[in-house]
C-alpha cells in the first residue's frame, strides 16, 4: 500500500516537472482495495483493470522502473512507451489489457473467463472498474451472459464516491448511476452481490477470499462493490498532491491544508490501516516508518531508472501492429 501511495506521488511531480503529458489518473485512496483483493489470486488468473491501473499493477507484483517509464514513454516501459498510463499491458502478471475506455474492460474480462472455462484451465477473470462503468451498456449484457453461462468472473467495482461524502454514514453513491445501490444491477441478472467498505483491508480480503472461492467451485460469477472516498487531490481535472504522505499523518494531520484534512484524518486507506497495525500490535511505529523508508528509496531509484531510458527510435512505431 506505501508503494502504491509513494509511486503515485512521485508521478504527480513528474507530472508536473514535465516529464510526461496527457491526461492521467491515479489509485490514491483506494490502496486497501487493490492490494487485499488481488492478494489471494492464483498466478494463471486474468485481470482486466480501468484508467486507475498504476495501483493494481503495483499491487500485483510490477516492477515500479518499468511502469514509469512506460508511463513516461520510454524503451523500457513494459510496452516499450506504447501503453502508457493507461494502456499498459503486463501479460507475465495477467494484466492482458488495462484501459481508459470507461466500461471497456469488462466485456473483455467476460470473455476471458468464457475462454478458460470453455478450456478448462481453473482460471478466474477478475475485471476492476469504477461505478461510472456501470452506467456503459456493456455492463449488463455481460452480466447476463457471465450469469447464464455460470462463467468464473469477478467484477469488482471501485465506487470512489465524491470527495466530502461521509463513509460513516455509507455515502458513497454513484454520481452517474439512478440506480443505488450499485448491488441491485447485477442483482437482477441473478449475479451475488455485496457491498462492502473499500478502506478496511480485513473485509476486502475477506469478501473477495469468499467470492473467489465460490467462483472456483463452479457457483458464477461474483460482484462485490468496494467504496471509498475519493482521494481530495483528484477534485479538479488533474491531480494536485495537497501534501507529501508520511506516516506520522496518522497520528498528526496537521500538515495537510485545513480543507483537506478530514479525508486524511477518517477516509484515507493507508493511515487507517497503519493505525490498525499499531493497535493491534502486529507492528510498531518505528518499524512501519522503516518501511517506509525503504520504500521510498524504491520508488527514488524507479524514478532515476524511468529518466535513465531512452525514448524509442521512430522505427519502433510500426513495429507489433498487425493491422
Amino acid at each position: 500500500m506505501l508503494l502504491i501511495r509513494h509511486f503515485e506521488e512521485a508521478l504527480v511531480a513528474l507530472h508536473e516537472q514535465g516529464h510526461f503529458s496527457g491526461h492521467y489518473h491515479v489509485y490514491i485512496g483506494q490502496e486497501a482495495t487493490g492490494v487485499p483483493a488481488l492478494a489471494d489470486l492464483a498466478p494463471d488468473d486474468a485481470l482486466f483493470a480501468t484508467h486507475r491501473n498504476h495501483g493494481h499493477l503495483l499491487a500485483r507484483g510490477a516492477d515500479p522502473g518499468r511502469l514509469f517509464a512506460e508511463i513516461l514513454g520510454r524503451r523500457d516501459g513494459y510496452n516499450k512507451g506504447k501503453g502508457g498510463t493507461f494502456h499498459i499491458a503486463a501479460a507475465g502478471l495477467g494484466f492482458y489489457h488495462t484501459t481508459g475506455i470507461v466500461g471497456g474492460n469488462i466485456p473483455l474480462a467476460t470473455g476471458a473467463a468464457y475462454a478458460a472455462k470453455t478450456r478448462g484451465t481453473g482460471a478466474l477473470s477478475v475485471c476492476l472498474f469504477g461505478d461510472g462503468a456501470m452506467e456503459e451498456g456493456a455492463a449488463p449484457e455481460a452480466f447476463n451472459i457471465a450469469s447464464l453461462w455460470k462463467l468464473p468472473v469477478l467484477f469488482l467495482c471501485e465506487n470512489n464516491g465524491k470527495y466530502g461524502a461521509n463513509k460513516a454514514v455509507g455515502a458513497a453513491q454513484s454520481s452517474t448511476m439512478a440506480a443505488y445501490p450499485l448491488t441491485e444491477l447485477p442483482g437482477l441478472y441473478k449475479i451475488p452481490a455485496v457491498q462492502i467498505d473499500g478502506t478496511d483491508v480485513g473485509a476486502v480480503f475477506n469478501a473477495v477470499s469468499e467470492a473467489t472461492g465460490r467462483i472456483r467451485r463452479g457457483e458464477g460469477p461474483q460482484f462485490i462493490e468496494a467504496q471509498s472516498v475519493r482521494w481530495p487531490g483528484s477534485e479538479g481535472n488533474w491531480p494536485v498532491l495537497p501534501v507529501a504522505t508520511n506516516v506520522n499523518l496518522a497520528w498528526d494531520a496537521s500538515p495537510v491544508p485545513e480543507s483537506k484534512r478530514d479525508w486524511y484524518r477518517s477516509s484515507d486507506p493507508v493511515l487507517i490501516f497503519i493505525r490498525e497495525l499499531v493497535a493491534a500490535g502486529v507492528a510498531t511505529r518505528e518499524q512501519i516508518a522503516e518501511v517506509e523508508k525503504s520504500v521510498k528509496a524504491e520508488i527514488s531509484q524507479a524514478v532515476q531508472f524511468a529518466l535513465a531510458s531512452p525514448f524509442p527510435e521512430p522505427a519502433e512505431a510500426l513495429r507489433d501492429v498487425f493491422a
